[in-house]
C-alpha cells in the first residue's frame, strides 16, 4: 500500500490517469444511478403508502405488478429495441464512440448525455486530484463530487434531492473535518446548522407572505451538506453565487423558451455547481469580491 501511495505521490501522470479512468468507471455508473434510483423510490413509496393503506384494491394484480428495479437489476436495455447491452456496449466513451452514439441493434440514437456525464464525472474528479494531491481528503471529496453529479441530475430531472444521497454526504463531510481536514470541526457543525437554517428560513419567510412554497426541502439539506464542508464562513458566497446563476437561468428560460412565470426550477443544480467551485476557491473569490466593495 505504501509503494502504490508512494507511486502516486512521484508520478502525477500516473495519479491523474488512474483517477481519471477510475472516475469514468464510477461516471457510468452514476449514470444507472440517475435513471434507476428515482424509479426505485417511486417503487417504494407505492409499497409504502399501500401497506399504510392496508387496501388490498390498492395492491396491483400479479400481471400489473412492476418489475422491482434495483440498480443493479434488471440488466441495461435499450429503451427501444429491449436489446440487453453487452459488458462490451457499456465501455465508458468508448462504446458510445464505437458504436456511433446508435443502438447496435435497432440503431436508435443513444443519448449524448450518457458519455457527458462520463466524461464531467472524470474531468471534475482529475481537478479534485490536482487541486489536493494524493491524500485520504482527496478520496473523501472525489465521493463528495460524484454524489453531486448524481444530485444534480436527478434534481434536473425530477426536482427531488434524495436523503439517501444528501445526508450520507453531509455526515461524511462532519467526520472529514473531526481532525480539521478543510476546516475546524466546530465551524463544519456551524456550516452545518447555518446552511440548513439559512434556506428555511426563506423558505418560511416566502411561503408566510405568498402561501406558496419557493423551493425544496431538499434544498436545504444540500446547504447543509457544502456548510459540514467548507464551514460557515463561505455559505454566504455559495448562496450568492448559486442565486445569481439560477436567476440569470430562470430568466433566459421565461425569454427564450416561453417558460412559464410559476413553473418551478430545480435550485439543486445551482447549488451543487456554487458549492462544488466553492470548495475549490472559495476563499479567492471571496476575498476579491469584498475587496470590490471596499
Amino acid at each position: 500500500m505504501n509503494d502504490f501511495i508512494t507511486l502516486m505521490t512521484n508520478s502525477p501522470v500516473y495519479f491523474y490517469s488512474t483517477v481519471f479512468i477510475f472516475s469514468l468507471l464510477i461516471g457510468s455508473f452514476l449514470n444507472v444511478v440517475i435513471y434507476r434510483f428515482p424509479k426505485m423510490l417511486e417503487q417504494g413509496w407505492k409499497r409504502e403508502c399501500r401497506e399504510f393503506l392496508a387496501d388490498e384494491l390498492a395492491k396491483p394484480n400479479a400481471q400489473d405488478e412492476e418489475q422491482v428495479i434495483t440498480l443493479s437489476t434488471p440488466c441495461s436495455t435499450c429503451p427501444n429495441c429491449q436489446h440487453e447491452i453487452r459488458f462490451y456496449e457499456n465501455i465508458p466513451v468508448i462504446s458510445w464512440l464505437f458504436l456511433r452514439g446508435k443502438c447496435s441493434q435497432c440503431q436508435v440514437k443513444i443519448s449524448l448525455r450518457y458519455p457527458l456525464v462520463e466524461l464531467t464525472t472524470a474531468i471534475l474528479s482529475v481537478v479534485i486530484a490536482a487541486h489536493f494531491g494524493v491524500t485520504i481528503t482527496t478520496l473523501f471529496l472525489l465521493v463528495l463530487t460524484w454524489g453531486l453529479v448524481a444530485l444534480t441530475l436527478i434534481d434536473y430531472d425530477y426536482m427531488l434531492l434524495p436523503d439517501q444521497i444528501t445526508l450520507p454526504l453531509l455526515w461524511l463531510g462532519l467526520l472529514v473535518n473531526i481532525n480539521g481536514a478543510i476546516v475546524p470541526l466546530g465551524d463544519a457543525v456551524i456550516g452545518a446548522v447555518a446552511g440548513y437554517m439559512s434556506l428555511f428560513s426563506v423558505f418560511w419567510l416566502f411561503k408566510l407572505l405568498t402561501g406558496k412554497e419557493g423551493m425544496g426541502h431538499g434544498d436545504f439539506k444540500l446547504v447543509a451538506v457544502f456548510g459540514a464542508w467548507i464551514g460557515w464562513q463561505l455559505l454566504p458566497l455559495l448562496i450568492l453565487m448559486a442565486s445569481a446563476v439560477g436567476a440569470i437561468i430562470g430568466i433566459s428560460l421565461m425569454v427564450l423558451k416561453n417558460h412559464q412565470r410559476e413553473q418551478a426550477i430545480p435550485f439543486g443544480p445551482y447549488l451543487a455547481i456554487a458549492g462544488w467551485i466553492t470548495l475549490l476557491w472559495g476563499n479567492g473569490i471571496w476575498s476579491w469580491y469584498l475587496s470590490t466593495l471596499v
